[in-house]
């Protein structure tokens, strides 16, 4: 029986420890403390937020690259393709142009 009350009076000392430990005093005492660890939460939260958007704004902008990149070749291909002589002459057909089959002359000055 003396074990049982020696168990009881052991847990209940241990309770009234942690008791007086986080007492009104403590509190307030450690107010900003709590008030810091509260703002470094905070912006721990707003950092994860930024990188996230940050991460979202980068991979449009990748997208946005590669689309262009995309249009750019292959209007590069069409202008290469258009400045080809025989179809140089194809388009200016229409228009009445001809190719010359004589070669330009040459004017020397005096």
């Amino acid at each position: 029986m003396s074990e049982t009350i020696k168990n009881k009076e052991t847990t209940s000392s241990s309770k009234l420890d942690w008791r007086s430990f986080f007492n009104y005093k403590w509190i307030v005492k450690n107010i900003p403390f709590f008030l810091f660890l509260s703002a470094l939460a905070v912006l721990y939260i707003y950092n994860g937020h930024m990188a996230d958007k940050l991460v979202r704004k980068i991979s449009g902008s990748e997208k946005n690259i590669k689309e262009l990149e995309y249009e750019y070749k292959s209007i590069k291909a069409e202008v290469i393709y258009r400045s080809k002589a025989s179809e140089l002459v194809k388009a200016v057909e229409p228009l009445g142009l001809k190719e010359p089959k004589q070669p330009p002359i040459i004017l020397n000055a005096p």
